[in-house]
């Protein structure tokens, strides 16, 4: 574990989301869900503390190469959960940067409620942004990445479930999981926020693989089928 340089507070930013034609009606869950949302956040705000929009919570998953391991899921750890500004901070100060990180390793950030997993009832229907990096640059894009999350920044963030973090021997891969895999428009404005918030050089590729094929294939960034 080791500090971070520095401390950028994640911050609301104000969007105009874009419009639809028919709106989706929330559910009665939904509605329950917002109302504890709410109950939670005036309660810090009380204890003078600064509540994000969201919970979120913080996985850990390590395989060891070559060795029969349990499946996946049991393999999947939680760390810890946060839901201030201050409680994030002590998080992610102790949390270690993805240079120092054994191959092959994965972070998840999800929201509360939502595991890091394809069959999730969350993530089912929906797939993930994978970007590639060297692992010289890795970990200052997965920090904007991990600040844009938990700041709420991104287009579409009701459909946003979680970002990853994978570390393997050769390069490292972040990813951002979305809800719905079929909704064109708001996979690509995701897309496009994504590389605008990230300062992404258009030298890097973008991949997107809906969750259903990685189900079909077991693979996680194999056979992306849609590229920018």
């Amino acid at each position: 574990m080791e500090p971070a340089a520095e401390k950028r507070e994640p911050e609301q930013e104000e969007q105009q989301p874009p419009s639809h034609d028919a709106p989706a009606v929330p559910s009665a869950d939904e509605d329950e869900a917002e109302a504890e949302e709410n109950e939670r956040r005036n309660r810090e705000l009380k204890a003078g503390l600064h509540p994000l929009r969201r919970k979120f919570v913080l996985w850990y998953t390590r395989r060891t190469p070559g060795t029969r391991s349990q499946s996946y899921e049991d393999n999947i750890k939680k760390i810890v959960d946060f839901s201030t500004v201050e409680s994030f901070w002590v998080c992610y100060c102790h949390l270690a940067r993805p240079s120092s990180l054994p191959s092959p390793t994965d972070l998840h950030l999800f929201k509360e409620g939502i595991r890091p997993l394809w069959e999730d009832p969350a993530n089912r229907n929906g797939g993930k942004w994978i970007i590639r990096f060297k692992k010289a640059v890795s970990g200052r894009f997965w920090e904007d990445l991990v600040l844009v999350l938990v700041g709420d920044q991104l287009d579409y963030s009701d459909d946003v479930c979680g970002v990853v973090l994978s570390v393997r021997f050769n390069e490292d891969i972040l990813s951002v999981w979305n809800r719905n895999a079929s909704d064109h428009q708001a996979v690509m404005t995701l897309r496009d926020s994504i590389k605008r918030h990230l300062k992404l050089p258009h030298s890097y590729l973008m991949e997107y693989k809906p969750h259903d094929a990685s189900l079909r294939d077991n693979s996680s960034y194999r056979n992306t089928w849609l590229r920018g």
